[in-house]
């Protein structure tokens, strides 16, 4: 089973050995590097060693991420084609892992200039004035990433910057550094900046980025300021957006070095690896109820009754994965109310598992992900429905097939019936099953191990039964109250 906890990365404080004075740092032997040189310098290292370079990226080894590598070490700005949910925000933040753990500042620059190249006139002369007795600050390689998503309200002072009048108040001039607020691309100078949904970007504020990839410097109301800006621009667009629109101007387009197409995973054990990495699962989840959904994420994305042109993401699968635990916890939470044993006594809450019936919710829940054509206007859960059966199937025959299943089927061959449900603990469901010939047989193909718990012997039950109901070998009823009832044959 899987289990997976989200988790936060905190920044840690600067090593107290790092130079303090700018001195101290030439004694080192430091020397001064653009970001694209840093970026192919660290890449190159990681190649050599064989560390994992791009680590958390699932799918992408042998496609995407070679031509990621080639466009680092071409020292080209990129952008990410793909529909949504494939992972390119993703892909983008990994970048800043190719950073310089710690690198010099010049303590309060906007700029995070290096004390070795300063780029402001108040920089340069505060260098000038103190030499190597200068102070130097280190910033950590996270606080070198910048990241703003395209809105068409965003403005040329959100990116750029604009002049500040409280600065031209006190003396300033127009066209002095000193008196502009900057924007969020010169304030990730020496680091790496995304521009997620580029195309949703208003065509007169891409203007404003085409200095910044070829000149690399920037203009503000009309005053050109030469600041040569170093920094590694990625964007990011869906295809349709991108081609079809036409709402990237080209002279933008032009200035990118690497146009790099994503893509959802290409097999079903890449949709698995990705959900296993990201989901945060509330309770335990077997692997053929996550394969279920894996198979469920991927006959959606290639049904003809969902536009493929939006896509389906891999979010999907992910939350499907994490309503099927939370329908278990939800279960183990109510059937511990007012539960005791023969005694009396109080008796403890059953695990929390999670059984092929609760994926049947995600239907519902899970429909405002996906765009269906047209014609399929009212029948969304219909169709979402079919396809969870057909994962369910293809998961049983995959998992099960070759076995003797006999014992199942003899369980309701003279009139016998069992019921299951959202609410049937696992205790309920087995004492009806009893002793199973080939039940052992079964747990173990599906990766329940030699001692499962009564929970995850319920749910590889329940599985067996779905199966055998969807290959027409079982029949199925659900009463008035929501329990599934298999009997008879299908």
């Amino acid at each position: 089973m899987v289990r997976v906890s989200a988790h936060s990365q905190v920044s840690p404080a600067p090593p107290a050995e790092l130079p303090a004075t700018l001195g101290a740092l030439r004694a080192t032997g430091h020397h001064y590097r653009t970001v694209k040189q840093e970026l192919r310098d660290n890449l190159l290292a990681r190649m050599r060693s064989g560390e994992e370079r791009f680590p958390g990226i699932v799918g992408y080894q042998d496609t995407v991420l070679p031509e990621v590598e080639r466009a680092l070490l071409a020292g080209h700005d990129m952008v990410l084609l793909g529909e949504r949910g494939q992972g390119k925000t993703r892909l983008i933040r990994a970048l800043g892992g190719l950073l310089d753990e710690w690198t010099p500042v010049i303590p309060g620059s906007v700029l995070n200039e290096h004390p070795m190249h300063p780029l402001t006139p108040a920089s340069r002369a505060q260098v000038a004035e103190a030499g190597d007795d200068l102070s130097i600050g280190w910033l950590h390689r996270s606080m070198r990433y910048g990241e703003k998503l395209a809105t068409p309200d965003t403005s040329v002072g959100d990116l750029i910057g604009d002049v500040d009048p409280v600065r031209l108040a006190q003396g300033r001039t127009l066209g002095d550094p000193e008196t502009i607020h900057f924007g969020l691309v010169p304030r990730t100078n020496r680091g790496v900046f995304a521009v997620n949904e580029l195309p949703d970007l208003a065509e007169r504020i891409q203007v404003a980025l085409l200095n910044v990839l070829e000149e690399r410097d920037i203009q503000v109301r009309g005053y050109q300021l030469r600041l040569p800006l170093d920094l590694l621009l990625v964007a990011s667009a869906n295809p349709e957006d991108y081609t079809n629109r036409g709402r990237i101007i080209t002279p933008l387009k032009d200035r990118f070095g690497a146009e790099i197409r994503t893509h959802y995973p290409l097999d079903l054990e890449l949709e698995l690896a990705l959900i296993r990495q990201e989901a945060d699962l509330v309770a335990g989840v077997p692997e053929h109820v996550l394969e279920v959904l894996a198979r469920f994420a991927r006959g959606v994305r290639e049904s003809p009754s969902v536009d493929p042109r939006s896509g389906v993401s891999a979010r999907f699968a992910i939350a499907a994965a994490e309503t099927v635990a939370a329908a278990a916890l939800r279960r183990s939470g109510l059937l511990a109310a007012g539960a005791t044993d023969d005694t009396g006594s109080r008796r403890a809450p059953e695990e929390a598992v999670a059984r092929v019936g609760d994926a049947v919710s995600v239907t519902s829940t899970l429909r405002g992900k996906v765009e269906f054509e047209s014609g399929e206007e009212g029948r969304e859960i219909e169709v979402l429905a079919h396809l969870l059966r057909t994962a369910t199937a293809e998961t049983f025959r995959a998992r099960l097939s070759g076995l003797d299943l006999s014992g199942f089927t003899a369980l309701v061959a003279e009139g016998g019936a069992v019921e299951t449900g959202e609410l049937v603990s696992a205790t309920e469901l087995l004492r009806q099953v009893g002793t199973v010939p080939g039940l052992a047989k079964v747990l173990d193909r599906l990766g329940l191990g030699d001692a499962p718990s009564p929970a995850e012997a319920a749910a590889g039950v329940e599985f067996v039964l779905e199966g055998l109901h969807l290959t027409r070998r079982l029949g199925k009823d659900v009463t008035d109250s929501g329990r599934t009832v298999y009997g008879g044959r299908g």
